[in-house]
């Protein structure tokens, strides 16, 4: 049935409002074109619902921070040394004692040079020759220098001393006229630390000479560190009567002529 009005057929129906209004940013129904299509001259929507596109952000290029890179490497070098450090300790001190002796730059060893020398138990009375000076071995007296961690301010005898290095002391000598900073420095290394010894010596062709029962280090000063690595290494291991042998009850008193006290064979000598 066709409904027929006004003004002729080809006239539009009336539209009845509804009361509701089309929604923002979009066209009314009847503004569309057929099919749904934007028709030309429409802009495209966007999001927003603004008829243009977003502008892009402008990326900003900053430079690096170098000052924590830095920290990290550092910290980085660090842990590496303090753990290659603690490897290469570890290593050294798995070695044979005789092994990390030998290692000490400088050092001569009469047990390979001369065993003959580093024989134990060779006790006798009166004054010995030796060839090596300051002794590092061989011949001595029955009695040996109390080596309880002593600081004798004169010369000891030889033979009591050698005695004292047979019982795994290390005994430091010095020249009488080392500086006193200097002697000071060895007197704290020595003072009061059983097996263990010091005394000035005449002669010396270095400021300063170690001894350890086999071994001999020179040295020109106090501060240097190879002092420390002999006595760490040598003092108690290079003894050849085990480490329990006596340092206390010793010889006292100084001077280069032996004290001639009977074939003690290491038993105490009382002052």
């Amino acid at each position: 049935m066709s409904i027929s009005t006004p003004g002729g057929p080809e006239r539009r129906p009336t539209v009845v409002s509804t009361g509701k209004k089309p929604a923002a940013g979009r066209p009314a129904a009847a503004d569309k074109p057929a099919g749904g299509k934007a028709g030309k001259g429409t802009p495209r929507q966007t999001a927003g619902g603004k008829g243009r596109k977003p502008v892009a952000p402008v990326k900003v290029s900053q430079g690096r921070s170098w000052g924590p890179i830095a920290l990290f490497v550092a910290v980085g070098v660090l842990a590496a040394g303090i753990i290659g450090y603690g490897a290469w300790a570890a290593y050294k001190g798995s070695q044979p004692w005789q092994d990390r002796a030998d290692a000490i730059s400088g050092v001569v060893d009469f047990r390979k040079k001369d065993k003959g020398l580093v024989q134990g138990g060779q006790h006798q009375q009166g004054t010995i020759k030796y060839d090596v000076l300051p002794p590092v071995a061989g011949p001595h007296n029955p009695a040996w220098q109390n080596c309880m961690g002593d600081v004798y301010d004169a010369p000891i005898a030889n033979e009591h001393a050698v005695h004292s290095l047979e019982h795994g002391t290390v005994w430091i000598t010095y020249r009488p006229d080392l500086p006193a900073d200097q002697v000071a420095k060895l007197k704290a290394k020595v003072q009061g630390k059983e097996k263990l010894m010091l005394s000035p010596f005449d002669g010396l062709d270095k400021p300063i000479s170690l001894q350890a029962w086999g071994f001999q280090l020179k040295v020109d000063n106090a501060d240097d560190s190879r002092i420390d690595e002999f006595i760490k290494t040598l003092r108690v291991n290079a003894s050849v009567e085990g480490p329990n042998a006596n340092c206390a009850q010793g010889v006292t008193a100084t001077g280069t002529t032996p004290r001639d006290l009977g074939n003690q064979m290491d038993q105490p000598v009382q002052q």
